[in-house]
């Protein structure tokens, strides 16, 4: 039977990152893939992902200026350009841009406040009906080539990959774990690090963690969002520059959108409702299926409030959110297991921080915000844990 002193379970972001990590610390590590690294039935496929500085909460903030040199570093040395710069706009109402500013000015991040005629101005193909929220070093980033690029370098400093390597069973044994496939292949692992997305509440059943640990444990949601490509009303390749990303907040209405990535050939902004998916008990439900409810509510969007696009989509897809109440990450290690998910639909930008983070748990050198630790949470708002 093969053995591995690290395994990690979910070969997306979040666990390439940790894979990645792992190994460059020089740990022996196998990271363990159920199709292939970004599939499309994860929540690391395609090349189009928000990366944006603006959260209300400082940790957050402080967070993605970590990242942002793992980012460099990870771009680096892979030769691979991993996020393009287009700038961010953030408005509505419930959004509250004003609001964003005391957080961004303490971190030293560039950002303007902008009037909703100064920003109609320079952005007519929005329509604004407040102050917006300018942040000129955001951009989007390309999930795909990133997993690629993390998974590379851990392959280059000694890890393992397994793929098509679906996990049935966590089993625990005098000296770590037996992992075992739906097929019978098996995998000795001193540590397991769980970072399987919308997968992870079926494999937390088999963990054996400790009652208070799972208690504990935030309710996990899983969903099956649906973004849909809008073409420029006026394309032209040089025109992309001009289309920042966005967040749009008002009433009980949230939704974002970023120039679209090489998956959707460049010529169009990819538009989404916030968690306005389906609800799925676990990944395994999901069928890829737009919902044309969605769909219509989202062409209604664009017409309303983004003049420059042709309000008829021309591709579409779907794909996970794992999320708790609260948005916060699931970062905590308990009895040799490190849960490194869910991300809830804004994970993505942190991937480099979050893999130092994990590989830091896993291997007890290193620390994590009480924000995402299952037990501190817990305790933080009032729980009860054992």
């Amino acid at each position: 039977m093969e053995s591995s002193k690290y395994v990690v379970i979910g070969a997306g972001l979040m666990g390439a990152a940790t894979a990645w990590r792992l190994a460059d610390e020089g740990h022996e590590v196998t990271l363990l893939e159920r199709d292939i690294p970004a599939n499309a039935q994860g929540s690391s496929h395609g090349s189009a992902r928000i990366f944006r500085y603006a959260y209300h909460q400082r940790t957050y903030v402080q967070l993605v200026k970590a990242a942002a040199s793992g980012w460099d570093e990870l771009s680096r040395r892979s030769s691979r350009t991993l996020i393009s710069t287009f700038g961010a706009i953030d408005h509505g109402d419930v959004r509250d841009p004003r609001s964003l500013v005391p957080v961004l000015e303490a971190e030293n991040i560039t950002h303007e406040l902008l009037s909703a005629e100064e920003a109609q101005a320079r952005w007519p193909q929005f329509k604004f009906d407040g102050e917006v929220l300018w942040q000129p070093d955001a951009g989007v980033l390309d999930a795909q080539n990133t997993v690629y690029s993390m998974i590379d370098l851990a392959i280059q400093s000694g890890a393992q990959i397994r793929t098509r390597w679906e996990v049935a069973d966590v089993a625990r044994t005098a000296t770590g774990f037996v992992i075992t496939t739906e097929d019978g292949r098996q995998l000795q692992a001193e540590e397991v690090i769980v970072a399987a997305g919308g997968w992870i509440p079926e494999l937390l059943r088999n963990l054996s963690l400790p009652e208070r640990f799972v208690r504990a444990m935030p309710k996990i949601q899983v969903r099956q969002e649906q973004a849909y490509h809008f073409p420029y009303a006026d394309y032209a390749e040089p025109n992309r520059a001009i289309w920042p990303t966005f967040i749009h907040k008002y009433g009980t209405w949230e939704s974002y959108g970023l120039p679209g990535g090489r998956d959707a050939d460049y010529r169009g902004q990819k538009v989404a409702q916030f968690n306005g998916g389906q609800m799925l008990s676990s990944a395994a439900e999901q069928d890829g299926q737009i919902d044309p409810a969605n769909r219509a509510r989202l062409v209604e969007y664009v017409k309303e409030y983004l003049p420059g696009l042709i309000p008829e989509p021309y591709a579409e897809t779907t794909c996970l959110f794992t999320s708790t109440p609260t948005e916060d990450f699931v970062l905590d290690r308990v009895d040799g297991v490190t849960v490194v998910s869910p991300c809830s639909g804004h994970g993505g930008k942190f991937a480099p921080i979050i893999g130092e983070l994990a590989a830091g748990l896993a291997t007890g050198t290193g620390s994590v915000p009480d924000e995402f630790r299952v037990l501190a949470n817990h305790e933080l708002v009032g729980g009860t844990p054992a």
